[in-house]
């Protein structure tokens, strides 16, 4: 490949899926890839660099371009991972990864860089994912003279406090499915929907199938989107899509609060799955409680998957042109949009 048409690989990794696409300096893509978790807190650093390097194998095989590859082959690889929150589980997992010699230059960091990017291209402001966890990031604008210049959040879930991902809607969702068929809750759609989507009896049986390992315990996020689907009929599947607004608006009103940026209109970026999903109004409802505190933020939910600014990230990296960065979400967007049924995100 000619030195004006470098390779790029990008990644954009979570607790349930992992996108890695591959395009050159032109922002042509090259293939897209998914596979399953990345998130090396669950799997071992080893575990996080073996599930990247097989989606690196499929997608070079996809491109079509042969191996081996002489490494380093990329120019710069942007990997974007939810659970790279500690600077030793950064540094480890940097030093796994340099020594695979993908590119020239590396850089790893949390996925809500690639939402950012993704949703804004202003170079800052505020992200909030929902997707398997809940977690958000604040970037002030480049130059500023005083005051912090970012604003991070541990996100470790229950731990430090966090609520709001598709795995705690989800699990929401059971928990008032059983409460209702036992006695202690309100009566709620969700004791019937919950059984029905898992083809089992009654709510009692889905959370001993839960308790027992019949059912994965990751897969209790695939019932983010019956809640999401039943808010307005349903007050209990009501209040609990109130609670996720009330825990987003949290996230970034926080951020902003840190960052002073209440007398500026930073871009809320809102994505991840559940929050791509939510109604209008759930998004205006946090628009509401943002403008609270800023009252010239603009709310936006991404238009792109952050697999998107995980590419642009890298190609503003090379200093590529304007042309070549929106030839990049294009085409991303159109690949995107493109998958089969089968492997299209489930919340959570």
């Amino acid at each position: 490949m000619s030195a004006d048409r470098r390779l790029v690989v990008a990644v954009d990794g979570g607790g349930v899926k992992t996108d890695l696409a591959l395009l050159d300096s032109s922002g042509t893509l090259l293939s897209l890839v998914r596979g399953g978790s990345s998130q090396a807190y669950y799997l071992g650093v080893e575990g996080c660099v073996e599930v990247l390097s097989g989606l690196l194998d499929s997608a070079i095989a996809e491109a079509g371009l042969g191996r081996p590859l002489e490494r380093p082959f990329a120019a710069t690889a942007q990997l974007l991972l939810a659970g790279v929150d500690l600077p030793e589980e950064l540094s480890a997992l940097s030093a796994a990864m340099e020594r695979l010699h993908w590119s020239e230059r590396l850089v790893l960091g949390n996925d809500t860089e690639a939402l950012l990017r993704a949703g804004t291209d202003r170079g800052w402001g505020i992200a909030v994912v929902c997707g398997t966890g809940i977690n958000c990031l604040g970037v002030a604008p480049a130059g500023r003279s005083s005051g912090p210049r970012e604003a991070r959040f541990l996100s470790f879930g229950p731990e430090s406090g966090d609520w709001g991902g598709g795995r705690d809607v989800g699990l929401a969702a059971l928990a008032a499915a059983v409460r209702a068929a036992d006695g202690r809750g309100p009566r709620t759609q969700l004791g019937e929907a919950v059984p029905e989507y898992f083809g089992l009896g009654d709510p009692l049986e889905v959370a001993t199938a839960f308790h027992v390992g019949e059912i994965e315990a990751v897969r209790v996020g695939e019932l983010a989107p019956i809640v999401l689907a039943l808010c307005d009929e349903d007050g209990v599947a009501a209040a609990i899509v109130e609670r996720l607004i009330d825990e987003v608006t949290a996230f970034a009103v926080a951020a902003i609060g840190r960052l002073e940026l209440t007398a500026d209109d930073p871009d809320v970026v809102l994505g991840g799955s559940l929050l791509r999903a939510v109604s209008v109004r759930a998004v205006e409802t946090i628009a509401s409680g943002v403008h609270r505190v800023a009252p010239d933020a603009r709310v936006v939910v991404s238009p792109s998957e952050p697999i998107v600014g995980a590419a642009l990230l890298a190609l503003d990296a090379l200093g590529t042109d304007a042309a070549a960065r929106a030839r990049a979400r294009a085409e991303l967007d159109a690949a995107a949009a493109a998958r089969s049924p089968a492997v299209v995100d489930r919340l959570g």
